[in-house]
């Protein structure tokens, strides 16, 4: 099993939508959120995913159709 962390940009018109829920639904991933920030113009959510490699591929790709910008979050030194 793999862990890979993500920022995850929502535009206003993105943040009402229930994605990370659906993505848990859709594929054989487990969604962790990290932390997030959230306000009526955008919403920005440090989501952790963990699966296999190919699932998770899966699953950021199609957060990414949704219309979410995803970003990987790099590895802390101190972790």
């Amino acid at each position: 099993m793999a862990v890979h962390r993500f920022y995850l940009t929502y535009s206003e018109d993105k943040i009402k939508d229930p994605i990370i829920y659906t993505v848990g639904h859709k594929f054989r991933v487990v969604t962790n959120i990290r932390g997030a920030s959230i306000s009526d113009k955008i919403g920005i959510v440090a989501l952790e995913l963990e699966g296999d490699e190919e699932e998770i591929g899966k699953a950021v790709r199609w957060i990414a159709e949704q219309g979410v910008k995803v970003e990987p979050i790099e590895k802390n030194v101190i972790e």
